[in-house]
């Protein structure tokens, strides 16, 4: 079995805690990590460009010239695409660009970052994250006493509305809680801050 350090808040280690090894210490797969982040920054994307086609263009109601005996090119409108000031042809419209993966593929791809966070020693596991009320200045002094001065992504368990207040106006801080967490935003922490409850879900949702 996989085990990590398990820290209190004021950064004493109490022990170890095992890890669920399906879970945290599979062999992390580049390909599927690769199309899970692809697919969540795609469906980030706004997709609300937009231009005018003809007939949203206002004006050329009317025919500018008559059909034959001009000389000229036959016209039907002056917003014709071909006029200056007339609509786009094949312009871009609203549209979502998001898609899913497959479930197990997504399964996959957060049990691969989350492996990886742990071969590479970036996963910090602590009992718990109590406050009494939103202080983002103890919090600091938490991540202080825990050695952790990078970017950090903290997971927390539902319910910790003091914890994740506290920490949420910190600078390189990122806090989720343990039914939210992305591939996405664990590939962009530096480090993975957890605490024992929401561990022990995550590992309920992903078993």
């Amino acid at each position: 079995m996989t085990s990590v350090a398990l820290y209190k808040q004021d950064g004493t280690q109490n022990g170890e805690i095992e890890l669920n090894e399906a879970i945290f210490g599979i062999e992390p797969n580049e390909s599927v990590v690769y199309d899970a982040i692809i697919m969540q920054r795609a469906s980030l994307r706004q997709g609300t460009h937009a231009v005018k086609n003809r007939s949203a263009v206002r004006g050329g109601g009317r025919k500018p010239w008559r059909q034959k005996g001009t000389g000229r090119a036959r016209q039907g409108s002056i917003r014709s695409p071909q006029w200056r000031g007339g609509g786009v042809v094949f312009g871009p419209t609203p549209r979502s660009y998001g898609y899913k993966l497959p479930k197990k593929v997504r399964r996959l791809a957060i049990k691969s970052v989350l492996s990886e966070k742990v071969a590479e020693n970036k996963l910090v596991v602590v009992e718990g994250l109590a406050f009494d009320a939103p202080k983002t200045k103890e919090f600091k002094q938490v991540l202080e006493n825990l050695s952790v001065d990078t970017k950090v992504l903290v997971v927390l368990e539902g319910g910790n509305d003091f914890a994740a207040l506290s920490g949420r106006n910190l600078p390189n801080v990122s806090i989720v809680e343990s039914n939210n967490v992305s591939v996405l935003d664990v590939v962009a922490a530096d480090k993975l801050l957890v605490t024992k409850t929401a561990l022990t879900q995550i590992e309920e949702v992903l078993a």
